[in-house]
Formats: C-alpha cells, structure tokens, sequence
C-alpha cells in the first residue's frame, strides 16, 4: 500500500529541515527529508551562526566540520556591531546603532561565527546522511492526510514519479510559504508585511578599499533616501546588499535589472566602482506567528511556524533551535519513554519564544530606520539574552509560573526553564563544559553530599523507562572544578553541597533542589515523571 515506511517525514531542506534530520538522526531515529530544490543552497544567506546554534552543533559531534567552515576569526565582524553612513565611502564617519552582545567566556563554551547557508547546508546534509537520513533533493510534497496512527503523504521527483510515503510524524519545514501549514490550515497572527526587499549578491573589489577594513554586522548606507544595508559575514564574495523597494509606489522585483542594482550599489558606495551582480532574490519582511506549531501528528518548524524581519538575524537560528527542541521529543515518543504530552510541549516551549523572538525583530528594525519609539527602546532586549537567556514554561518544567520568557538580564543560573549555565570542569585528563553532558539522556547533577538524589533517580528512572544519567560534582568527584573556570558548581548552578538539578537532554534545566529532601524517592517520582511527560500516579 506504501511505497515507503518511516518514523518521520521532513518537508523542507534548508538549515531548520536539514537539522532535524541530523538531531533525529543522531538518536537513531529514521527520517527521510524532500526537498523541492535540486540541491543544498547557493547563495550565502542566513551567515550568523549563534553560540547556542554552534552548541547544538558541538553536541551533535560535527562542531569541529561547521566551526573549520569559518574563514579567519569573523568574530571580530560582530564585534563591530550594526553601524551607519550616508555612504560606505564615508566610513570614518560611521555612526553605531547597535552593538550586541552575542557571547562570552562565562556564557558558553562556544562563540558565534560567520559562514554562508551555501558551506553549512552542505555540512549538514552529509552528516544527515551519515545519521541515517534519506534527504531527497528535486522532489516536493503533493498532499497529505493523517489519521490517529500517522501520516500518509505523496511526494512527486522532478522527472514526474510519484510515491506514498507513510511516516509516524511530519515536520513541516518548508519555509514561509509553508504547503504544510496552509494544508492544516493553521491561521498566523501578527503585524503582516513590514517591508519588501531585494537582496543583491554582488563583487565589487573597489568596495574593499572605500570600507578601510572596517568590521561590521552590517553597515546601512542612507544615500538614495532609503536605507541600504551591506554585509559579508560568511567571509567571503560576494557581497549582499538589501535595498528595499515599494509595491504601493508599483515596484517589483522584475524593475531591478543588472543596471539599476549596479546603480544602488554605486550610489550607496558613493563612488562610481565596478560592480558585478552575482545573483538577485526579492522577499518579504513581515511578522507573523503561527497559532499552533502542533497539529495532531504533524508540527511546523523555523520560518513555517514564524517569519519576522532578519533584523539581529534570528530566521535561521532560531529555526534550528525549534529542530532540536523537536527531535528529541520526536525521539522520546518513537523509543516509547516519552509521551504524548512531552510532544504537546514542542508548541507550549517554542511558540512564545517565537512571537517574542518576532517581537524583538521588530524593535530593532524601527530602531535601524529611525521610527522607534521610547518603548520601543524600552522593550529592547540584548542579542544573547534572545539566543541563549529565554525560558520555557510547560509541563516539562517544574517552575513557579509567571517569569518572562525573555527577561531584561541575562540570568543563567540554573533556574529551571532556563540553558543549563555553562561551567568548565574536569574529567580525568580532559576539560569539559558542563554542555557537553547533555544530549540524549535527562541529566541529574548533584554536589558531593548528594548521593541519595542520585539513588533515588536511578530508582524512578528505570521504573519509567526514561534514560538518565547522574553526575556528582566536586574536588573528590569524577568531575571536578577545572582550573580553567574560578566558579563553583554550587555557585553557578544555585544549590548547596546536598542539592541535585534536573537537567534535560536539550540542555534546560527541568528542576532543582538547593539541598537534600526528606524523601528524595518520592520529590523524584513526581518531578521525572512530569519531565518526561508522564504523570506521578505512573511511576
């Protein structure tokens, strides 16, 4: 009756897709991944790749294969921030509008980097593969049905084939325009259109004498009366620019010939160079939410769950964020430990994170064109607290309810709902982060005194099925403070010498304990349980 049999079914083969099927694939869970376009991406779009993004990748072992793709130390690009001229010629003359902070040394044990969707798309796809992903480029989704059991789609190859597919699970990471989403029929709220732009891959090697080396994020340049903004983090040709254009005045993209975008380079350069035009793709800036990413067995991921202006390049990111938070949920239910209820958290963690995450964009796009308003100002969240400080909220999470799922400060503390903080340690001979212990079971961390948490996990943990490891943390312990980080566990993690914290494959921490309880068996019946999806009465 089918053609092909698989756990799950991914629509979409750009980062978000191509993720979810390396993090499934990771935990040995089958996917097989359509794509419509005939290979991996061309054009270096999506170039900045957040620490949180590069620790996903740390976890899933192909760290060193993304950070080799970086050319130089792009850092310094990001230590420049966001700045401003009327034309590039005019670079001694830059003003600052924003000067983010994306990482640092006590935050995480990675940093960000810059590199084209064109080199990590590549990446990505070989190791899916490698995982055991069946990643099927020039073939697109028809329709699809699904029933109490599954999905069943059928899926077209260029030449014209078709097949039924029937999988478990759907993601569908098909982009803005998401065929999936309009097939549920899932609405979007949100402020709709925010502008229309034309990115320009172009080289101009004149460009690099007038900017002096400068280092930038971005660069807006205001002649022409309109801003432009210019950026090459993936640390090489070609350049984009991002000039807008105005349906309402009866633009369209089809107006901007290789002549006139030579013309916008050269004006906002403010000298008469060469310019040759690489490639030109029109899209849309627009803020849009969906209002559910979870319809019975299928889910949408990245841009088919929520579009924003790139402004503090969030798109891609985040999206890759929503792949991991998925796959191992997705992981938990197909190896039976998790539950249903664990899947309904996908949407319960992710979809505020989104509409905030969108919000934010918001903000910082007024702010870049000069309409901001003072709370506008006061709404402004940094770049790291949105990449790495935001919290969940959900049945996963045993926390007192009413936090923010983006605070002001950054404030990584071992709060529950919140990035498990980064510490280094040390294992025998070898220096770790305190990340680099979470990825395909729960943690639970405990200091030296804190030895009847750890029985009781082991106890409950095997009970429910649910996969577990403990650690003891302190000078006698296997892993011990490293000289390389003068914080105490205790410390950064928020608990005493007897405490105990809960922390999830993903790395957040579902709950802690600042010391001992009087029944450590009972407290950790309740709080896995509930972690996993389960409910106490269960265990």
């Amino acid at each position: 009756m089918y053609d092909v049999r698989i756990p799950v079914l991914i629509i979409g083969g750009g980062p978000v897709g191509l993720s979810t099927a390396l993090f499934s694939g990771r935990r040995g869970i089958r996917t097989m991944l359509l794509e419509k376009r005939d290979s991996t991406s061309t054009l270096p779009r999506a170039p900045g790749l957040q620490a949180r993004t590069m620790e996903l990748f740390r976890a899933a072992g192909l760290g060193p294969e993304i950070r080799a793709l970086e050319m130089g130390d792009s850092h310094a690009y990001f230590e420049g921030g966001i700045i401003k001229v009327h034309t590039f010629a005019e670079i001694d003359d830059a003003v600052l509008l924003e000067a983010p902070s994306l990482d640092g040394p006590t935050v995480s044990p990675e940093r960000v980097m810059g590199c084209g969707q064109d080199r990590y798309e590549k990446v990505l796809a070989d190791k899916a593969r490698e995982s055991g992903a069946d990643v099927r480029f020039g073939t697109r989704l028809i329709s699809f049905e699904q029933d109490e059991d599954g999905v069943t789609a059928i899926a077209e190859e260029t030449g014209g084939k078709r097949y039924t597919i029937r999988a478990d699970y759907l993601v569908g990471a098909d982009g803005a325009g998401s065929r999936v989403r309009e097939s549920l029929g899932v609405p979007r709220s949100g402020r709709g259109t925010v502008f229309d732009a034309l990115s320009i891959y172009f080289r101009a090697p004149e460009l690099e004498v007038l900017l002096k080396d400068a280092k930038f994020i971005l660069c807006y340049a205001s002649a022409g009366g309109t801003l432009m903004g210019l950026s090459r983090l993936h640390g090489c040709d070609p350049w984009l620019a991002t000039p807008l254009y105005y349906p309402e005045k009866g633009e369209k993209p089809e107006d901007f010939d290789d002549d006139r975008c030579r013309d916008i380079v050269r004006r906002a350069a403010g000298r008469d160079i060469d310019v040759e035009v690489v490639a030109k793709v029109p899209w849309r800036g627009a803020q849009l939410v969906s209002e559910t990413f979870r319809e019975g067995r299928v889910f949408l991921a990245g841009d088919a769950a929520h579009v924003h202006p790139p402004a503090g390049g969030f798109g891609a990111n985040t999206g890759i964020h929503d792949a991991h938070n998925l796959s191992w949920k997705l992981a938990a239910a197909l190896q039976g430990w998790g539950t249903d209820t664990l899947l309904d958290t996908y949407d319960a963690e992710r979809r505020p994170l989104g509409t905030a995450m969108s919000e934010q964009a918001l903000v910082r796009n007024r702010i870049r064109h000069g309409y901001a308003t003072e709370q506008d100002r006061a709404d402004f969240v940094d770049d790291v607290i949105i990449t790495l400080g935001y919290r969940y909220r959900s049945s996963s999470v045993i926390a007192a309810p009413g936090a923010k799922v983006l605070s002001p400060d950054l404030e990584l503390t071992g709060e529950p709902g919140t990035r498990a903080p980064h510490l280094w340690l040390r294992r025998g001979e070898e220096t770790i982060s305190t990340i680099d212990l979470f990825w395909d079971s729960y943690v639970l961390l405990t200091g030296p005194e804190g030895a009847a948490w750890a029985q009781a996990a082991t106890k409950v943990a095997e009970k429910l099925g649910v996969p577990l490891r403990t650690h003891a943390v302190g000078a006698g312990e296997a892993l011990k403070p490293s000289d390389r980080d003068a914080r105490q566990w205790t410390d950064v993690y928020g608990v005493g010498a007897s405490g105990a914290v809960l922390v999830r494959p993903d790395a957040f921490v579902a709950w802690r304990s600042p010391g001992l309880a009087g029944d450590p068996l009972a407290v950790l019946s309740d709080v896995i349980a509930r972690a996993a999806g389960h409910t106490p009465a269960s265990v």
